[in-house]
């Protein structure tokens, strides 16, 4: 117990530093690259007395060490700042759209893992044959394909072909906005008011952006389940498994799938980050009112704090699900917290 507590500590500290240094670089880079809020807001005609003083009044003008220092002292204080653009604190824009993130965030790894370890299982069992080499293809093709082809593919397919989804938002027209008042997340919060119907029309929406997040990742642990199962299956307690006649079917899908879930479960914390990234073009095709699509329109506003917020919150979840899926490693696998 006493190591697993050291290594759960050394986890959290070493987060610390990681976070520190995202900041860094993402500050230094912001201000690098070509144009500013201040343009941004007035335009490429206004005066250039206005430019300054509007430069002044955001703290533009000074020294970009003491930007930092002071962005640095803010964030120390869980103070994230206020919009430049719209004068807004960046801790309300994000709390408004963060529950949409992680609700197609979630679903998106729920069809992720269940497509791409089952039908991994399901290669590795099959190996060799037509089912193995045809799971195998899927695998390759689906993690080639962008997510925002993909996205456009199944708007095109399931919503103006077949027309039997919606390609666009979290809830159509007649769903009530104050039946989502409570905590943000809609699903949740249809529930709690007891609002089934509107709970019908959320997870509707939430079919197609979730499918399109779930499928081009899923590639990854068709291929990673298949590697592992291989192994497994080759194991002696298998093969003594089989020798006693228990049922194939068991065997594969409840002992040594068991088995090869721990490198399925360390994968799985690190494809976090690619479901957040995938989350911000998932949010662009399906006009998703979410953190993926603030960070876009913020970026083309060149909205220093809200950018710098919105990633810095991204880092956080992605740390926080690494750590989570660390901790749970190693209660599986006590070996690694020597």
């Amino acid at each position: 117990m006493r190591n697993l507590t050291r290594y759960i500590i050394t986890r959290v500290l070493l987060t610390i530093p990681m976070v520190l240094i995202l900041l860094s670089i993402l500050f230094v880079v912001l201000r690098l690259t070509p144009g500013d809020p201040v343009s941004a807001m007035l335009g490429g005609h206004a005066p250039e007395r206005v430019i300054e003083q509007k430069k002044e009044e955001l703290g533009l003008n000074r020294p970009m060490v003491i930007q930092y220092l002071d962005y640095l002292w803010q964030v120390c204080r869980l103070d994230l700042g206020e919009s430049m653009v719209f004068k807004q604190r960046v801790t309300t824009a994000i709390a408004e759209k963060l529950p949409a993130t992680i609700e197609l965030t979630f679903f998106g790894l729920i069809i992720t893992l269940f497509l791409g370890v089952f039908m991994g299982a399901y290669a590795a069992d099959r190996r060799r044959q037509i089912q193995d080499s045809a799971i195998r293809l899927y695998g390759i093709v689906v993690y080639c394909i962008p997510v925002y082809w993909m996205g456009l593919m199944l708007q095109l397919t399931f919503g103006i072909w077949l027309d039997i989804l919606p390609i666009a938002g979290r809830t159509g027209p007649r769903v009530f906005a104050s039946t989502f008042e409570k905590t943000g997340f809609y699903i949740l919060d249809t529930i709690l008011v007891r609002d089934f119907s509107a709970l019908g029309d959320v997870m509707i929406h939430l079919i197609l952006p979730s499918f399109t997040l779930g499928l081009v990742l899923s590639g990854i642990f068709v291929r990673l389940t298949r590697a592992n199962m291989l192994d497994v299956l080759r194991a002696d307690y298998i093969i003594a498994a089989e020798a006693r006649g228990i049922r194939h079917r068991k065997i594969v899908y409840k002992h040594a799938l068991k088995n090869a879930f721990i490198p399925i479960l360390t994968m799985m914390g690190l494809q976090v980050a690619l479901l957040m990234a995938g989350a911000v073009l998932t949010e662009t095709t399906f006009s998703w009112p979410g953190m993926g699509r603030l960070l876009l329109e913020r970026i083309y506003l060149r909205d220093y704090p809200t950018i710098q917020g919105t990633i810095i919150v991204f880092a956080l979840i992605v740390a926080s699900v690494s750590l989570i899926v660390d901790i749970i490693y190693a209660i599986v696998d006590p070996r690694i917290r020597y």
